[in-house]
């Protein structure tokens, strides 16, 4: 009769590609998320965060492409960081666009969270080594890339 253990782990292993990737993602996410917990965001909400202080400001249908996000799911995600005062809508050269732009104090929560950031970088860097998670990103930005409904052509580059 098999273990407990190793009951949990068949029930959490699946041949599901899809069903793999997000359990890993939501899995990985946790960890991010309890590592910026003392900033007062989320991993989604630095990464919106981190892409306008890289990039600079960007319309929400550049930010949305860019962090691989349908355009209606980043506003959902904006909004928490606009209500706290952490990144404004401004207009855009068109008055239908609204561009993406931090704020004084969406520049101070950033750099706090990007410390706690790097922690968990590292921390993940640790338990996966160093090879192993740039291995994982460069295979994770493949599927990024990779126009599924076409058989794998490649996609533009995020």
């Amino acid at each position: 009769m098999p273990q407990d253990e190793d009951i949990s782990e068949d029930l959490s292993r699946t041949l599901c590609n899809c069903q793999a990737l997000r359990q890993a993602s939501r899995h990985v996410t946790q960890f991010y998320d309890q590592a910026l917990a003392p900033s007062g965001i989320r991993t989604t909400q630095y990464s919106i965060l981190q892409r306008v202080h890289r990039h600079g400001p960007r319309t929400v249908n550049e930010l949305a492409e860019q962090l691989v996000m349908d355009p209606s799911t980043l506003t959902h995600n904006l909004r928490p960081l606009l209500k706290d005062g952490l990144v404004v809508l401004q207009v855009g050269t068109d008055r239908r666009t609204r561009v993406v732009a931090l704020t004084p104090e969406g520049k101070a929560v950033h750099r706090r969270a990007r410390a706690l950031w790097l922690e968990a970088q590292a921390g993940f860097e640790k338990v996966f080594g160093g090879d192993e998670a740039t291995a994982l990103r460069e295979l994770m930005f493949k599927v990024i890339r990779s126009d599924l409904s076409s058989g794998g052509t490649p996609r533009r580059k995020p």
